[in-house]
């Protein structure tokens, strides 16, 4: 049986892309790890990432959460970096 350390380690996302996609789908991070990794091998899985971030960003200035906008908006760079060939 595969654990959550196994998933990150087969997954090209960091654990911080996967919880931002757990937030946004209201998935379990380990079943975020396996859309994750889907969608960064699919046409437009990328920038569908993105826009989850970006949502998750939104939701959190909505609920007056400096914190969270600020860390979310440094995991958004770090994606956007990571996978600079989707834009």
């Amino acid at each position: 049986m595969l654990t959550y350390q196994d998933c990150l380690g087969l997954c090209d996302l960091t654990p911080e892309e996967i919880a931002a996609i757990a937030q946004h789908e209201h998935l379990p991070e380990i079943a975020a790890a396996e859309l994750g990794q889907y969608l960064v091998h699919v046409p437009n899985g990328v920038p569908m990432i993105r826009r989850m971030i970006l949502d998750d960003i939104a939701e959190a200035s909505r609920r007056n959460n400096p914190v969270e906008t600020a860390r979310l908006k440094l995991v958004l760079h770090r994606f956007v970096t990571s996978h600079p060939r989707h834009w």
